[in-house]
């Protein structure tokens, strides 16, 4: 399974890098969305000029592609890693500790354009799209 961050996401929806030739190859049940994710898109859509528009483009994906709670072994998986980080001298966002915890949680691959910090991550598969 792959779980996309936000980044993927958006580069994917404006058509940048081969992030969406990339997504289109996998079927939606090989795919997830992090339900911190959706919160980032979900804010960023509507602070947009054109709120509308990208809500719309943002609804359409979210029917596609299976959004994944943030439950107990999320939030297991996420604690573990920020103690880790912590312990290592390493600091990643707090929003991206929770996002880690979501595809460690699924045993997935996260998708991201952000690989040095989450690189940090201990056993997190990360693959950059763009």
């Amino acid at each position: 399974m792959f779980v996309l961050d936000a980044n993927a996401l958006i580069h994917a929806l404006k058509g940048k890098g081969r992030v969406r030739e990339r997504l289109l190859s996998h079927s939606p049940d090989e795919l997830g969305i992090p339900a911190i994710v959706a919160f980032e898109l979900e804010r960023g859509t509507l602070r947009a000029p054109n709120s509308p528009r990208r809500q719309s483009d943002l609804a359409s994906l979210f029917e596609h592609i299976a959004i994944l709670p943030f439950d107990s072994e999320a939030a297991s998986r996420a604690a573990h890693v920020s103690v880790a980080l912590e312990k290592a001298g390493y600091k990643i966002g707090p929003l991206d500790t929770l996002i880690a915890g979501t595809a460690l949680a699924h045993g997935a691959t996260l998708v991201t354009h952000n690989t040095d910090e989450f690189s940090r991550v201990p056993g997190l598969r990360t693959e950059d799209w763009f």
